[in-house]
């Protein structure tokens, strides 16, 4: 028999959905001669085989299962079978047409062939009418993926993301095509070209309010964190349009009148209308951020006690293509107070004790995001739930609620659900791929067997952000509660970022050679596993101690070597640390013309030290203490500051600091604070050294040098508002001697101004000490006696507001703006804290896994240097490295 193609049922739902619609017929509109169809009468048939043709991607076995037809199936024809059967593959959104015919009948018996037309498959996206930058950032937002199935879906969700992108971008009357065209070189296959005009940026001109009484409108203009107006100084305008039409303002013209100058308020609200010089908040409009700042516009009413307070009208329209403006109208209601609260369910603490954390009283105005605050959570200090849960009432729930309202006043009462203690039972860590899992645990202030608390929490999230080995913003405890066993399992969700730093700079200095630096630090390294290459993730990681390895060259004039390790952990058990680290460094002199060796100063360094978390004052203290030693040798090496060029100096100190950390993050803390005293001493060799120091030479007199060193650092940090902080600093440097006929060496002095980078003096152990807004090292006395160069005793003070532009797990950068002073005395009788060298200026920073904290700043200095007729004026200053001071 010849084979028979006879076409059952095509459907026709939709005609624009399915292209060919034809009733008794194939897709190629001829005629079905070998099948009867008897519409009123329709014959069942069982199903032999299925195939499916037309298909190069697809699955056949997974298109039969999803059409519903299945070998031995009893189906009618005509009959709902094979339109659901046509349906179900139609709603996959992946065929371009479906039609199901007989391949051959015989009997009661069917063969059935589903043809179908794959859509075809994107190969590329083209995007025209935006720049490169621009065209990244929509090919990430689209997401687009190759060799996915080309549909209509596809095609409108693409317009739709580009279309919001560009309105987030201030385009809001961009026009965008997506367009579906064929890929000559590719089968079956098709590429999106994108095409947009931008058209001009629409930025907000004015925002207008109306109904504001208790307000004014720039104060509410203020309370719109993200949708703000262009800059603009209209008032000379202003003036000469008023003066032709003689139209003051009634209240201006009424003030000249009556002889009376305008009030505050009248001023205020004059100048925030004409004026803007607001260059920080952005003008674009943005739904998204609208829609928030109108809710952070009623959330102010609701916090001046204006509880009923609403956006009755709102609306935006163009003044022309580049400007709009925005009107709203708001109905302020009344101006309500707290009157009695009361509590209800309390039985572990009293309504005395409650009260005194609530911290409101009777008549104070009503505001019940503040209400929320002191019973949730109060960065400012303790709340009602901490009280509860830090107690381990992890079940623990308040509801205030409003149980009178009368005229201006309001009752409330605080309904209480203690609940039992809550027990911890499982904690785990996730995410963690390079990190072992020891490591976190010993951080964790969350244990097994102990009463929840969610202090515990706050701080684990603090010290887990202080390893630096996870994004700070992502650091989250799933708190999995069991109230009928009383228990709560957390799990710590991480994700891990590299924090390991690489210093890379070099090239070739003709007859000096190599001319650079190169160093590495593994912040996260493992010394057992170097040699277990199985265990390496990389590199051997995972272990949570810091090794460090650094070369620094400047031709054959100087070169330095260092290495570094740091165990945090010393056996596991305790956080006791262990640090040690070795140097050596060569400067030579050399004649430049026959380029031999004059001289040189070698300083070999070696240092060990042993520290500890202690438990009083509280638990943020370490105390370290360790043994150094420096030797200094030279050899034909000439130095103003030493006194003498070939010989020996020794230097063997005891060290010991306190130190007590709290900072939230280690790249932008938003609140704590650091704070340490350090303090450096020798023996004292005079005591037991049949020497003159008087009349001895410097080579005797410095052979063992003797001093001892203070240092007191503080930093502190506090949230402003959002995102911007406050960061002050205090820096405080003291070196003496044990006896005054011994005296302060040229070695371990101070050095002022500047970027704070090392240079070449910290060869005789000297302290650099930025200060900017002056050259480096500028601000170091003279002691003339002595012919020494350098401080011994400094103070500098910092004030710092930072804002971040990117607290991404990639880059860490936030801008600044600062104002610093400091001052650098030879001796202590000449130490005034309050004459210091002021400066201010702005500044950048950038911390990447990679390479550490980089930073840029200009300052200016306000005061002269010693010998200098001029102010320090504008300095431009780079910076390398988390510097101490």
């Amino acid at each position: 028999m010849k084979k028979i193609i006879i076409l059952l049922t095509v459907i026709a739902i939709r005609q624009d959905a399915f292209g060919q619609v034809v009733f008794g017929r194939d897709n190629q509109n001829r005629l079905s001669p070998g099948l009867n169809i008897n519409y009123s009468s329709p014959k069942e048939y069982e199903i032999v085989n299925i195939q499916v043709t037309g298909i190069q991607f697809l699955n056949n076995n997974a298109l039969i299962s999803l059409s519903g037809l299945r070998v031995g199936d009893k189906i009618k024809v005509p009959g709902d079978e094979i339109t659901s059967a046509i349906k179900k593959l139609w709603n996959q959104g992946i065929i371009g047409s479906v039609s199901i015919f007989a391949s051959k009948v015989e009997g009661d018996k069917i063969w059935l062939t589903i043809e179908l037309t794959e859509r075809p498959r994107l190969t590329k996206v083209i995007i025209e009418g935006v720049n490169k930058t621009q065209e990244g950032e929509i090919e990430e937002k689209i997401g687009v993926v190759r060799g996915k199935m080309l549909t209509d879906v596809l095609a409108k969700n693409t317009e739709i993301a580009v279309q919001k992108y560009l309105e987030g971008k201030g385009y809001l009357n961009a026009d965008i095509k997506v367009i579906q065209q064929n890929d000559t070189i590719l089968r079956n296959s098709a590429y999106l070209k994108i095409q947009i005009e931008r058209g001009q940026k629409v930025k907000i001109r004015n925002i207008y309010f109306q109904g504001n009484e208790e307000f004014t409108s720039s104060k509410l203009r203020g309370r719109l964190k993200k949708t703000g107006m262009v800059p603009k100084f209209s008032i000379p305008t202003e003036a000469i349009e008023k003066i032709s039409q003689l139209t003051w303002p009634p209240n201006l013209i009424k003030a000249i009148r009556n002889g009376r100058r305008l009030s505050k308020e009248e001023t205020g609200e004059y100048l925030a209308t004409h004026t803007n010089f607001n260059f920080f908040k952005s003008a674009k409009y943005v739904q998204e951020d609208y829609d928030a700042d109108k809710e952070n516009l009623i959330s102010f009413y609701n916090s001046k006690g204006f509880r009923d307070a609403e956006i009755i009208m709102d609306t935006t329209y163009s003044i022309n293509s580049k400007y709009m403006n925005i009107e709203m109208k708001v109905s302020e209601g009344n101006k309500y107070y707290f009157r009695d609260i009361s509590w209800s369910g309390n039985y572990i603490y009293t309504d005395d004790q409650l009260e005194r954390i609530l911290g409101i009283e009777k008549g104070d105005i009503y505001d019940l995001d503040l209400v929320n605050k002191k019973l949730n959570f109060n960065p400012q200090g303790a709340d009602i739930s901490s009280l509860y849960m830090d107690d381990g009432y992890l079940f623990f729930n308040i509801n205030p609620v409003e149980v009178a309202v009368s005229n201006d006043s309001i009752d409330i009462e605080m309904r209480i659900y203690e609940g039992t203690q809550a027990t911890l039972d499982k904690i785990t860590v996730s995410g963690n791929d390079k990190t072992n899992d020891y490591v976190i645990l010993r951080q964790l202030w969350t244990q097994p067997g102990q009463k929840f608390s969610r202090s515990d929490i706050i701080r684990t999230q603090t010290e887990l952000s202080q390893l630096g080995y996870f994004d700070q913003e992502q650091i989250n405890p799933n708190v999995v509660p069991d109230p009928i066993n009383e228990t709560a399992d957390i799990e710590w969700q991480l994700v891990e970022r590299s924090n390991d730093q690489i210093q890379l700079s070099g090239g070739w200095g003709g007859a000096f050679g190599f001319v650079g630096t190169l160093g590495v630090t593994f912040n996260n390294f493992s010394i057992q596993n170097i040699t277990k290459p199985k265990n390496w993730r990389g590199l051997p990681v995972g272990d949570g101690q810091s090794l460090g390895v650094r070369f620094q060259a400047n031709g054959r004039t100087f070169q330095s070597y260092s290495i570094s390790f740091q165990e945090p952990w010393l056996g596991g058990r305790k956080p006791n640390s262990l640090g040690l680290s070795f140097s050596k460094s060569i400067q030579r002199s050399i004649n430049r013309v026959t380029n031999q060796t004059l001289g040189w100063l070698k300083v070999t360094g070696v240092s060990a030290s042993l520290g500890r978390r202690v438990a009083w004052p509280d638990d943020f203290f370490v105390v370290s203490t360790g043994l150094s030693y420096q030797r200094y040798n030279l050899l034909q090496f000439g130095s103003r500051s030493l006194g003498f060029q070939t010989g020996d100096a020794n230097s063997f100190t005891f060290n010991t600091t306190i130190a007590r950390r709290s900072v939230n993050n280690p790249m932008y803390p938003r609140n704590g604070s650091e704070v340490s005293l350090s303090a450096s001493f020798t023996p004292p060799y005079s005591l037991f050294r049949n020497l003159n120091y008087e009349n001895a030479p410097p080579e005797e007199r410095y052979k063992w040098l003797e001093y001892h060193k203070w240092n007191f650092d503080s930093k502190y940090y506090l949230t402003l508002a959002g995102k911007l902080v406050l960061a002050t600093r205090a820096h405080f440097g003291f070196l003496g001697s044990y006896t005054d006929e011994v005296g302060v060496g040229p070695f371990e002095r101070f050095q002022l101004g500047g970027d704070g980078l090392t240079g070449q003096n910290f060869l005789l152990g000297t302290d650099i000490i930025g200060l900017r807004g002056y050259p480096n090292n500028s601000i170091t006395p003279l002691d003339t006696e002595n012919n020494i160069e350098g401080g011994t005793i400094f103070n500098k003070y910092v004030m710092e507001v930072r804002y971040p532009v990117s607290l991404a797990q990639s880059a860490t950068i936030y801008a600044l703006t600062f104002v610093e002073g400091g001052n650098n005395w030879d001796d202590f009788a000449e130490f005034n804290p309050y004459n210091l060298k002021k400066s201010a200026g702005i500044g950048l920073r950038i911390f990447m896994p990679a390479f550490g904290l980089m930073g840029i700043d200009w300052a200016y200095g306000f005061d002269r240097l010693s010998g200098s007729l001029d102010n320090s004026g504008p300095q431009f200053h780079f910076s390398i490295g988390q510097q101490i001071r």
